[in-house]
């Protein structure tokens, strides 16, 4: 076995708790010491750049942001691919016809048309307020969009994306939908930022919790769902460590003497 050179860490989940909505000390801990060894971690998160957040004592080496559409590092753009302006119109008035508003997000800021309750609940998870924009029609038709955000049930799914052949949907929540373009996805984006940092998947590790990590822990050599993860992702990881809020993060890199 490779020695680990990257480490992936979803954040909603995984290094945060949801219930507390704050990262453990312990946690913390096992990020730092990590860097002390060498190991580069990156963030691996559905958040925009902006809702990244920032850790005590913690800075990223990298960052996988928006499900891997738009990625990079501390010096550099490593990757970025917005949703095609054909498919945010379709899903625009998709969404129009389902009675749901919806939120756009660039490179610097998210714009809504409109909030649901499950909309504003989604917001609420980064500790974030819904921004209605005045110039929500202008921003969709000028600006790079690299996720949209809205609330959405996996009935709704089809209709979401009907007539958006480009754009496909990456939920961690059952109550609300990330879309983004069809070649994205964490599992791509990791493969891209190893592409970049000249590492095979062997040397890397990743953490998550929710469906929408299922590529990444896929991608990598050792793909570890925590405790608390979903049942599916659970069946698609390599290992699984204990949960967000007891510590699985710091427990699981001291057990296999990465910290």
């Amino acid at each position: 076995m490779q020695p680990v050179q990257i480490i992936f860490f979803d954040i909603d989940g995984t290094l945060i708790d949801m219930n507390r909505k704050q990262i453990t000390p312990r946690t913390l801990e096992a990020l730092t010491r990590l860097q002390k060894n060498g190991v580069r971690i990156c963030a691996a998160t559905g958040r925009s750049p902006m809702q990244v957040p920032r850790l005590p004592g913690v800075s990223f080496d990298a960052f996988l942001t928006y499900n891997g559409s738009y990625c990079y590092d501390r010096q550099q753009d490593i990757y970025s691919r917005p949703l095609q302006r054909s498919d945010v119109r379709a899903i625009i008035r998709n969404a129009a016809k389902l009675g749901r508003p919806l939120s756009l997000a660039t490179k610097s800021r998210l714009a809504a048309n409109g909030a649901d309750q499950d909309l504003i609940e989604y917001y609420g998870f980064a500790g974030l307020s819904v921004e209605i924009a005045p110039d929500f029609d202008e921003v969709a038709a000028r600006d790079e969009i690299y996720q949209i955000m809205m609330g959405g049930r996996a009935e709704e799914y089809a209709a979401i994306l009907d007539g958006a052949d480009g754009a496909r949907i990456a939920a961690w929540w059952d109550r609300a939908v990330d879309i983004i373009p069809a070649g994205g996805g964490k599992g791509a984006a990791v493969g891209r930022m190893l592409a970049h940092y000249g590492l095979s998947p062997a040397q890397a590790m990743a953490f998550g919790d929710g469906n929408n990590d299922i590529e990444m822990l896929q991608a990598v050599g050792t793909g570890v769902a925590m405790g608390n993860a979903s049942d599916a992702l659970k069946a698609a990881a390599d290992d699984v460590c204990g949960d967000v809020a007891e510590d699985g993060v710091w427990a699981y890199c001291r057990a296999h003497g990465l910290i």
